[in-house]
């Protein structure tokens, strides 16, 4: 999953950025509002962790802007706003949920996961495909109780082509989702194809033959 995380306080985005990585999210950081809309506008986030207290913007404004967007990211305000007011008027205005400064950084993890079960008819960690089972949050793909070894890429991309199963998602869909901000990092644009190659031979064992759609000039599609 790719995160924007929009923080002005450097030691709070500092740990949220750890905390996000070790857990296998892919992290942006901006410090101003400013900065935030130029990455929202050229970025698919899954999810915004948005602070409404921002130097040169008011994160309301924010949020208005990523409403207005072709897809929508999760967005959880987080801020040491305590006013009812505040929290009304952010979920009002679309805001998935609102978590109060301090707080702990497993709730956050596990109301990142409760979104993503909502946001995509997710009964539990433990997703099946065909004879196989994806336990996102131990991160181990399985057949019949036999482990399938897969590289960090792999299932990252695994977890995302079944989120978004028996639909279309383009290379540059995928390549966001796995590497983060594309415009700033070095990448290899063949990635995705390699990645989708070895992860096609380590599970065709297990599969139909026609699971995974190369859709011509456009991506992939996972099918059910």
């Amino acid at each position: 999953m790719h995160v924007l995380i929009v923080e002005d306080e450097v030691s709070l985005a500092n740990e949220l950025t750890h905390f996000l990585k070790k857990e296998h999210y892919t992290c942006d950081w901006a410090v101003t509002g400013r900065e935030a809309s130029e990455k929202i506008a050229v970025n698919r986030y899954d999810f915004i962790l948005l602070d409404l207290g921002l130097p040169d913007y008011d994160g309301l404004d924010l949020l208005r802007e990523t409403k207005e967007l072709d897809h929508e990211p999760a967005v959880i305000i987080l801020t040491a706003r305590g006013a009812v007011e505040d929290r009304v008027n952010g979920l009002g205005m679309g805001a998935d949920d609102y978590l109060p400064k301090p707080f702990s950084l497993l709730e956050l993890q596990a109301r990142m996961q409760a979104i993503i079960r909502r946001k995509y008819n997710v009964k539990s960690s433990v997703m099946p495909f065909h004879e196989l089972e994806i336990d996102t949050s131990a991160r181990r793909v399985s057949h019949k109780g036999q482990e399938i070894s897969l590289t960090k890429k792999e299932f990252d991309l695994l977890q995302y082509l079944l989120l978004h199963k028996n639909r279309i998602l383009t290379r540059l869909q995928l390549t966001e989702h796995i590497w983060g901000n594309i415009l700033e990092d070095d990448y290899d644009s063949n990635y995705i194809d390699v990645h989708i190659k070895n992860l096609r031979k380590k599970l065709s064992g297990y599969l139909p033959g026609d699971w995974l759609e190369t859709v011509r000039g456009v991506g992939y599609r996972l099918t059910a």
